[in-house]
């Protein structure tokens, strides 16, 4: 071991001590007791590729972000069921529902910003902007907007501000929507409220209300505890805090 590869094991160390708080250093020990018995077994681990990844033996993988989580495999299971030839989702995590979709079928990835990526089968990209979409009235057969209709309007990721943001983008989902067509939504309901540049909470009363011309075929609402909720009381609703509802329309 020459002196160059001792001094980038010390820097590999030294940048995860500065991430490491005091009450987590014990995790060290522990690191440094399980390298050297690795290296007696065997096992080849040289100095200058250590990589501390500290106290995840008592993480949980549940830990997940319930919202999303619950959101995913729901918008997967009906976007399977409704099978269409091709989807257009609007700004939903691509890394999540986006690109999962395209196990199911073509997908039509419609953002304001770029994505950074190369050629992914199935996957294409269209800029958009929700509160114009670029697409005729009543042409879209399969949509999803999913968790982010709330952002529209505060500027949080370059749209323009307008107040009234997340009603305009409603009605443009509700517009380009097809007879017999699909559109998966969600976005957070409970205690009407702006959290500027955040998200829009909303009465899960009045999304419905804004989706003119279309039918409500299923609501759902996600606690943090990952539990998936039917049959929700109006007043549950309008005093929950924040849930991700989930809706499912048609025309």
């Amino acid at each position: 071991m020459n002196l160059k590869s001792i001094l980038r094991g010390f820097l590999a160390i030294g940048r995860s001590l500065c991430d490491t708080p005091v009450t987590k250093w014990r995790y060290y020990a522990r690191f440094w007791l399980q390298w050297l018995r690795f290296r007696r077994a065997g096992g080849e681990a040289a100095f200058d590729n250590l990589y501390p990844c500290l106290g995840h033996h008592l993480s949980s993988p549940s830990k997940v972000d319930s919202h999303y989580f619950y959101q995913n495999i729901w918008a997967l299971k009906r976007l399977a069921s409704f099978a269409p030839e091709q989807h257009y989702d609007i700004a939903s995590q691509l890394d999540g529902f986006a690109g999962q979709a395209t196990a199911i079928c073509k997908v039509v990835f419609c953002d304001l910003r770029q994505p950074a990526l190369g050629h992914v089968p199935d996957l294409s990209f269209m800029p958009a902007d929700l509160m114009k979409l670029p697409f005729e009235d009543q042409s879209i057969h399969s949509l999803s907007c999913l968790h982010v209709v709330e952002h529209i309007g505060l500027g949080r990721y370059g749209d323009q501000l307008d107040p009234e943001g997340t009603t305009k983008a409603l009605t443009e989902l509700a517009r380009v929507l097809a007879p017999g067509g699909q559109l998966l939504l969600s976005l957070p309901v409970g205690r009407e409220r702006t959290r500027f540049n955040a998200h829009r909470v909303r009465d899960a009363r009045k999304v419905v209300d804004s989706i003119k011309g279309l039918k409500l075929v299923e609501f759902l609402a996600v606690y943090d505890s990952l539990d998936g909720i039917d049959d929700i009381e109006s007043d549950m609703l309008q005093q929950a805090y924040y849930l991700c509802g989930l809706f499912r329309f048609t025309r």
